[in-house]
């Protein structure tokens, strides 16, 4: 059986506020998503193996543990749903870890996804995001390629309508770690988002909006700091801002030749760092 084909594309945080910390030591947070056309690719085939093998190449495909999204969310099926069919996902991974873009749960996401479309899963929608919840936080995000809300009380609001940025993703040459970075949150936000609307993702909305992460990994890595001060000079950028809990930085432009521009500049002070350019969905 040939194996089919998935982009599982990276989701970046254009806003995200930290509401409160929770008697668990988890977070009550809110936050503004998008999509970028910048993706993690998966193949994958049903086989006629007792297992689900599961495999990662590409440039960030090392040292990625057995205990994995693709492989938690297989395992949790394999047990409740499909108990007498396995897969074989083969992942080339594209999106760096630990840089805030949600590559693992974009994964678990898509291929859940697919295993849905496929018939593989005969679920209804709300199975599918328990599921996803089950697998990990972030995974119920990826359930849909639209620009969204979440809300603080774990709520998605979904809107059809497209915001148009091209991008460039920058990431210094270390990751963060999610619970680390939370764990150090002093300060919180109120909550300000309390319906699906569109103008929360207007160019103005989004110049005053921030990522409340963003202030502890600037204080804790120095680095990050000039980086940031770097992207904010760039020429015709509209706004820099962390993606999730970092340490990815996004820097916001109109039109695909600034945003080419300033990748060459960017390129030619950071040799070292990985970047991107790409546009929202």
């Amino acid at each position: 059986m040939k194996f089919d084909k998935i982009n599982s594309l990276a989701k970046i945080n254009l806003s995200l506020n930290v509401i409160k910390r929770l008697p668990n030591k988890y977070h009550k947070i809110e936050s503004l998503i998008s999509f970028v056309n910048f993706f993690d690719e998966i193949k994958i085939r049903e086989t006629n193996k007792s297992k689900n093998k599961i495999s990662f190449s590409g440039k960030f495909g090392k040292n990625i543990g057995k205990n994995n999204t693709i492989f938690k969310l297989l395992k949790l099926l394999e047990k409740k749903i499909i108990k007498n069919k396995r897969f074989e996902v083969k992942i080339k991974k594209n999106i760096p870890p630990k840089s805030g873009m949600g590559g693992g749960s974009m994964n678990a996401a898509s291929i859940l996804k697919y295993l849905m479309k496929k018939n593989f899963l005969k679920i209804s929608n709300k199975q599918a995001k328990q599921i996803a919840c089950r697998v990990g936080s972030d995974v119920i995000l990826g359930l849909e390629k639209k620009n969204s809300i979440l809300f603080k009380n774990g709520k998605i609001g979904r809107l059809k309508k497209t915001i148009c940025f091209h991008v460039l993703i920058v990431m210094p040459n270390f990751g963060c770690s999610t619970k680390r970075i939370f764990s150090e949150v002093k300060k919180f936000s109120k909550s300000i988002y309390s319906n699906t609307n569109k103008s929360y993702f207007s160019i103005n909305n989004l110049l005053k909006s921030n990522n409340d992460l963003e202030r502890v990994v600037l204080k804790k890595y120095s680095k990050t700091k000039k980086l940031k001060h770097f992207l904010l000079k760039l020429p015709k950028v509209i706004f820099v801002r962390m993606t999730g809990s970092g340490s990815a930085f996004v820097a916001y432009f109109k039109f695909k030749n600034s945003a080419k521009n300033a990748a060459k500049i960017f390129e030619n002070k950071y040799k070292g760092y990985w970047f991107t350019v790409s546009k929202t969905i």
